[in-house]
């Protein structure tokens, strides 16, 4: 078995993930359902899928990959029927963003304190990062659900 080191573990979890996120948004049956809030769901898939692109474009991307993003929450959770295609733009841009993000760290960085409180106490980058595969993950099963319950053979 090949050993990786764990910045290109995470770098291979999240472009894996990103897969994902793309394959789900590309799932949908019918676009529309993307921005279907079904009955007890606080957020449409479509909303989940620009939160994660924010989320990931921030926390990695601009804050440990150096990128001048700059985050939109509120249209992350107030947009609404944006073009399935802006989305999967939006997924591809940020699997390029990520790859380069972990292609310019070293393996000693991740023993440091990320650079900003998220959760409220201090930690360090690799306990941040895996914060972030569980984060992403868990939106993309909600995303999946979503679709399952909203497209109908």
């Amino acid at each position: 078995m090949e050993h990786h080191s764990a910045i290109d573990s995470f770098k291979e979890i999240f472009r894996r993930d990103l897969d994902r996120l793309a394959e789900e948004i590309k799932a949908y049956e019918d676009e529309d359902n993307l921005w279907v809030l079904g009955r007890g769901i606080a957020n449409t898939a479509g909303n989940l899928c620009m939160h994660l692109i924010g989320n990931l474009n921030t926390f990695i991307g601009h804050h440990l990959g150096g990128t001048d993003y700059t985050r939109d929450r509120d249209l992350e959770f107030g947009g609404k029927g944006i073009p399935r295609e802006f989305l999967l733009e939006g997924i591809q841009k940020l699997q390029t963003t990520l790859d380069h993000s972990f292609s310019n760290m070293e393996e000693s960085q991740l023993k440091t304190i990320y650079p900003v409180e998220v959760l409220g106490y201090p930690m360090t980058i690799h306990h941040f990062l895996t914060h972030l595969t569980g984060h992403t993950m868990y939106h993309i099963g909600q995303i999946n659900y979503h679709r399952r319950m909203l497209d109908h053979d």
